[in-house]
């Protein structure tokens, strides 16, 4: 992803709106990468622009792999990294890392429960699920998920096997796919009645390579596969992710970062559009940081969510800053 440059986003700052609102941000990472540092120190510095985030959910990115471990197990260190992170910042208003999302390859199928049980240990209290993103495309111009997913994972007999383990672990699932492959989750949810799934980054509308010039035409496909997986009530929706480059609006080349009005006005189709579908008690704010850093600051983001949902009810609002992270992730009161 393009380097985070601090000075380009300090040429937009603004002021939180809403400041008492508390916010739930189930969606971020942490990791230690040569000249590119984000870890509990930069989240609560990030946090601290006035929003009221109580507690956060840190997603897997293959940060703190164990070294020397056998592959299968070398994730777990990761979740021992971030409860070392926790642990750190237990002293801030904001629990970091309330939930944990880690990864385990559920191509190992049923010897995938070993690496569960694993990261079970290491967390007993914030380790909530497993994220083994499946993005994948033909195009060179768009790059496939971290993990080197094959094409078709989430049908994949053995990954489906190992899938199987989540539920009676009491695990959920973050799926991060690109909108071509909606399809495959709404069949993998089907099929896995009782397993809490997560859809990150509303699916992926993706708006390079291929689809660079295809905007209105990936937004109609996208609308109706969104509408399909609403229809099945074990998924739920991130409502985030479109600052990434990959999604296409170019933030990140403009002379200065978008505000909070510029953001709401973009993003609103699509979040509005999984509001509707979902309904805010299935539905999620989130800011992918530091991911997403690269097109705005934090505390923009989170004004251009509160903005776009300025015209729901108390309680719908509630759900979609706080509640259903908080639900879906089994986390304790703050």
């Amino acid at each position: 992803m393009p380097a985070v440059n601090r000075d380009w986003l300090a040429l937009t700052t603004e002021s939180a709106l809403e400041p008492e609102l508390p916010i739930c941000d189930p969606h971020h990472h942490l990791w230690e990468q040569p000249g590119n540092t984000y870890r509990s120190a930069e989240l609560l510095a990030d946090a601290a622009g006035g929003h009221r985030i109580v507690q956060t959910v840190f997603v897997e990115c293959m940060a703190g792999y164990t070294p020397g471990a056998p592959p299968e197990l070398a994730p777990v260190g990761e979740t021992a990294f971030v409860v070392g992170e926790a642990e750190d910042a237990a002293a801030s208003p904001t629990r970091v890392a309330a939930g944990i999302v880690g990864f385990a390859d559920l191509l190992l199928g049923e010897r995938v429960e070993a690496v569960l049980e694993a990261h079970l240990r290491a967390s007993p209290d914030r380790f909530k699920g497993i994220r083994h993103a499946a993005g994948w495309h033909a195009s060179d111009a768009v790059r496939n998920s971290h993990t080197n997913p094959p094409e078709g994972l989430l049908l994949d007999a053995r990954f489906r096997a190992g899938f199987a383990r989540l539920a009676p672990l009491g695990l959920s699932f973050d799926a991060w796919l690109y909108h071509p492959q909606l399809c495959e989750l709404a069949d993998l949810a089907r099929a896995f009645e009782s397993t809490p799934i997560v859809l990150d980054h509303v699916g992926g509308p993706l708006g390079i390579g291929p689809y660079a010039d295809q905007r209105a035409e990936v937004f109609e496909g996208w609308k109706k596969a969104i509408a399909e997986l609403a229809q099945c009530p074990n998924v739920v929706c991130k409502v985030g992710g479109l600052q990434m480059p990959l999604n296409g609006f170019g933030w990140h080349h403009w002379e200065r970062p978008p505000s909070s009005l510029e953001l709401a006005a973009s993003t609103a189709p699509y979040y509005l559009h999984c509001i509707e579908q979902f309904g805010p008690a299935r539905c999620m704010f989130e800011s992918n940081f530091p991911v997403d850093k690269v097109s705005c600051s934090y505390t923009v983001l989170w004004n251009s969510f509160k903005r776009l949902s300025a015209d729901l009810e108390p309680e719908e609002r509630a759900a979609l800053f706080h509640d259903t992270a908080a639900r879906v992730y089994r986390l304790s009161a703050p």
